[in-house]
């Protein structure tokens, strides 16, 4: 079971693994979960949720939500989700390319959006996009899954036509400065892409130095002006923090466990 649509999907249920992992799968210090073998040689893995089986909410969250839509509701949760990803892919297959299409050239629930051949193009890649539809108030799709390089699309039956085609025009703009990169008029390592997301910090700040206006970085829609989400930081190096450990422990602290 998992949350229906607009909770993030956190899933609840049980989590089988081979043998020869069951001595790393977590362990609650006050109820015994089964998980971890009885043997002298072995140390308990500890923790990882004070809930030694997972979120409860999440179950009764999935039960009402099936209970108070009925099956004719279910169903139709389920054409409307269908019929809206079909309706953005149609949208936007003019700007970008769609993959995995059935034989009628439909989608199920979610479309996938490919940016490969952008990044052949001009090195504007999937997280340049993802970044950029910040400073239009979106949260981005799922990126570079299943497929590397794309964008995974699923607008869900809760979404009103006038929040998808918003979605659509701030893509089908995201392309326009994509092309505009293509072309030569934008530097390829210096644009409003490449340099997302814009806080206010650095839209407020004396010094500018791109090669693109104020309001370009940070109004880029007419209804980011009424509706602004303001992006808190800029984009981090992902790749250094996957490679580099930051802890919170003092080195007082490490030195003194290292000790004992």
């Amino acid at each position: 079971f998992c949350i229906p649509h607009g909770g993030g999907g956190p899933g609840m249920g049980p989590i089988g693994v081979k043998k020869h992992l069951a001595p790393f799968m977590p362990t609650n210090a006050v109820i015994p979960t089964g998980s971890l073998p009885v043997a002298d040689t072995l140390t308990p893995f500890g923790a990882v949720a004070a809930a030694p089986f997972g979120s409860a909410l999440i179950l009764p969250i999935s039960y009402a939500y099936i209970a108070l839509m009925g099956s004719e509701g279910l169903t139709d949760a389920s054409k409307y989700a269908i019929l809206n990803a079909n309706y953005m892919a149609k949208r936007l297959e003019p700007h970008y390319p769609i993959l995995f299409r059935g034989k009628n050239g439909t989608c199920a629930h979610e479309f996938i959006i490919d940016l490969r051949p952008i990044k052949d193009a001009c090195g504007i890649e999937a997280e340049d996009v993802a970044k950029r539809l910040m400073d239009y108030g979106y949260h981005s799709p799922t990126m570079s899954w299943p497929v590397t390089g794309t964008l995974m699309v699923e607008p869900t039956e809760s979404e009103s036509k006038g929040e998808l085609d918003r979605f659509c025009n701030a893509m089908i703009a995201i392309r326009q400065e994509i092309q505009a990169v293509q072309d030569g008029k934008l530097p390829k390592d210096n644009n409003m892409l490449t340099n997302a997301p814009h806080p206010a910090a650095m839209v407020m700040a004396e010094k500018w130095d791109y090669p693109y206006t104020r309001e370009e970085a940070a109004y880029p829609a007419a209804w980011t002006r009424n509706y602004k989400f303001w992006p808190t930081n800029r984009r981090i190096d992902n790749v250094f923090g996957d490679r580099n450990l930051v802890t919170n422990l003092t080195m007082e602290s490490v030195s003194h466990s290292v000790e004992a």
